[in-house]
């Protein structure tokens, strides 16, 4: 009887362990509507349940996750063609980070990548290994490298929201993946000259020292803005204006980098709601920095502001 208890205590610990060490909380979907028919389906459903083991089994971190602490994010492969195993298509990733006493979760990364293409075969174990990221075969390589590149940007976007610079390791972890990602003819986006939207100019613009307020900004947001609105709602809006502000300052001397883009897609009506419910005086800043930051989303941040 005491063997037996002391076996299933260790299994208890076994399992206790696996849940803490898996950060992700990430649901995969791969679209192959466009693909051929001749094409077998099966091929799709495999490489759909290997991505998913890729990235909600494997350790990220060595941060110990609660089942309630893990990151929900969104990943949607959509293939557009493939012939002798090799496809390409476009890659949505999005993740959220839950607000202190509210079910409300606020978008972290919402953007896609469209210069996805890869080698895949079914049943082909999908490994990564950071020291030797292009692999023994660049396009085969090319898909674990590009999912474990969005794993340490929404990492690092989500360790920067609650601590300062905390994100700063994994981010570092995603420049290294571009700074030796796979090559080949037909791989695209891992370099500055492909595109002034890639993922080179992504993590660029989170490393960069010149842009390191983004990460002040970040942090800002949400444990100094969106975390206090429960109960410090004047005190939340405060730390949204400061994190506005130092984006203006950024976007004043450096128009057009891609974070800026990316840290809005998704946060309009976030914002207007926030602000919808501050002073005049907050309600004037608050729409001044959003119709320079946020273009796209001026009409209507002014009819939530006005």
């Amino acid at each position: 009887m005491r063997k037996k208890f002391f076996l299933l205590a260790f299994l208890y610990l076994c399992i206790e362990i696996k849940i803490q060490a898996q950060e992700l909380q990430a649901t995969i979907t791969v679209l192959a509507n466009r693909i051929s028919s001749q094409v077998d389906r099966k091929i799709f459903q495999t490489l759909q349940g290997s991505l998913n083991d890729f990235l909600n089994n494997r350790r990220w971190t060595n941060e110990n996750f609660q089942v309630n602490e893990k990151i929900v994010c969104n990943f949607l492969l959509n293939l557009s063609s493939g012939n002798e195993n090799i496809y390409s298509g476009t890659l949505t990733v999005q993740a959220a980070r839950p607000v202190f006493n509210s079910s409300y979760q606020s978008p972290l990364v919402n953007l896609q990548d469209d210069a996805v293409v890869f080698r895949y075969t079914q049943f082909q174990t999908l490994d990564f290994n950071e020291t030797r990221v292009q692999g023994s075969e660049p396009l085969a390589a090319n898909l674990t490298a590009l999912f474990a590149y969005y794993v340490y940007i929404i990492l690092g976007l989500n360790f920067d929201s609650y601590s300062l610079r905390g994100g700063d390791l994994y981010f570092q972890k995603a420049l290294n993946i571009v700074n030796n990602a796979p090559e080949g003819n037909a791989i695209a986006g891992w370099k500055a000259f492909d595109g002034p939207r890639n993922r080179y100019t992504l993590i660029e613009n989170l490393t960069n020292a010149k842009y390191a307020q983004f990460h002040d900004a970040i942090y800002d947001y949400y444990r100094q803005g969106l975390d206090q609105m429960y109960d410090k709602e004047t005190d939340g809006r405060t730390g949204m204006l400061n994190t506005l502000s130092m984006l203006n300052t950024i976007n004043s001397a450096n128009p057009n980098l891609m974070y800026m883009d990316v840290f809005f897609l998704g946060k309009s009506n976030e914002l207007a709601n926030a602000f919808k419910r501050g002073t005049p005086d907050e309600k004037v800043r608050a729409l001044d920095y959003l119709s320079r930051l946020d273009v796209s989303n001026t009409n209507k941040y002014k009819q939530a502001l006005q």
